[in-house]
């Protein structure tokens, strides 16, 4: 896992809409949330508390990357009328940067994915806080009172 302070890896992926997004172009705190595949029923509740929990601020982006194809992020976007990007990391190299990518075990099979982990990028595009193999349920609320936590604390 990347560590708080550290530079936050700049990427440019394709979201579901086929458009590339940078996360230069964010301002503000950033969500940057890695799940193996979309339309599952884990990465389902985590993406739908993601975008209930941030219904409504503009202070704060989230971003999902998974490896699925484009084509398969546009149509879970488009079930859950999910209100932010869900990126394609197809091959995985943005995942890999950020600790997120590797060999995983599932039913006996061993095959590279994407592993279950969040950052919080802030303004000045720094890992502000890392959530390694975390559960989808209440993981966005978390998140969140984090953040609004952080923001709350005196600077010295």
């Amino acid at each position: 896992m990347l560590d708080a302070g550290e530079d936050a890896p700049e990427f440019e992926l394709r979201n579901q809409n086929d458009e590339l997004v940078r996360l230069s172009e964010f301002d503000g705190h950033v969500i940057v949330y890695f799940y193996p595949r979309a339309n599952t029923d884990g990465c389902t509740i985590e993406a739908n508390e993601f975008n209930d929990a941030l219904e409504g601020r503009d202070d704060i982006s989230v971003v999902g990357i998974s490896d699925d194809p484009v084509s398969d992020l546009a149509t879970f976007a488009e079930e859950y009328d999910l209100e932010f990007d869900l990126l394609s990391d197809e091959e995985g190299e943005v995942a890999t940067l950020y600790d997120s990518y590797g060999e995983k075990r599932m039913f006996g099979n061993v095959f590279d994915g994407v592993f279950r982990n969040t950052y919080v990028v802030g303004p000045e595009k720094t890992i502000d806080a890392a959530y390694e193999g975390v559960s989808p349920e209440g993981h966005a609320e978390a998140v969140l009172e984090d953040i609004e936590s952080r923001s709350a604390e005196p600077v010295s």
